[in-house]
């Protein structure tokens, strides 16, 4: 008896999770097919069901890590807590964030093996960080377009380098420094 599309379904998805972790945790060579269909409870020989290839399981994992804040916007969006710049700022500078990187964002995570990946999983990586500063951008009080995209891009570079920078800091003081100090400066608290 075969499996049902719903069940096929959550098997591709467990996978992805998987993956999607273990990406932000370790990067792509954290990846390997073997130790995500493990961790997924499933055997090796099922993963070409799903993928044609361990590129694409990456940028699958890839976009799936990249959707956080579009998906705090839908819930915002559909009626549940509201999305603010300020709640975004606050959570991306938190010291959960940065003690949690296999559940956090994946470009400071992986930018650096995601500049080194083909020419699709860069494209990919790039509509999303592009998506990501559209909606900072839309929420951020400006005169004009162009004035809160810039804000955005120069908001989200500081995110994503603080936040880098935080967790390779090996004083816990610094680490909280950097994250403090950043925020502090980006929502222009004295």
């Amino acid at each position: 008896m075969g499996h049902s599309r719903a069940a096929k379904q959550d098997t591709h998805n467990r996978i992805v999770d998987v993956a999607s972790k273990r990406l932000r945790q370790e990067g792509f060579a954290g990846v390997g097919v073997a130790d995500v269909m493990h961790e997924a409870g499933l055997t090796v020989g099922g993963f070409y069901k799903h993928f044609a290839s361990r590129d694409d399981l990456l940028r699958e994992a890839l976009d799936a890590a990249c959707g956080a804040w579009r998906a705090q916007k839908a819930a915002a969006d559909a009626g549940g807590p509201q999305v603010s710049y300020q709640l975004l700022v606050h959570e991306y500078l938190s010291p959960a964030h940065r003690d949690n990187p296999g559940t956090g964002c994946p470009v400071a995570a992986v930018a650096a093996d995601v500049g080194r990946a083909d020419e699709g999983t860069r494209a990919l990586f790039s509509q999303r960080i592009d998506q990501n500063i559209d909606l900072l951008a839309s929420l951020i009080p400006a005169d004009d377009a162009r004035t809160a995209r810039a804000q955005a891009i120069l908001t989200y570079s500081a995110l994503v380098g603080a936040i880098t920078i935080s967790r390779v800091a090996a004083d816990d003081p610094l680490s909280r420094e950097i994250l403090d100090t950043v925020r502090d400066l980006l929502l222009k608290k004295d």
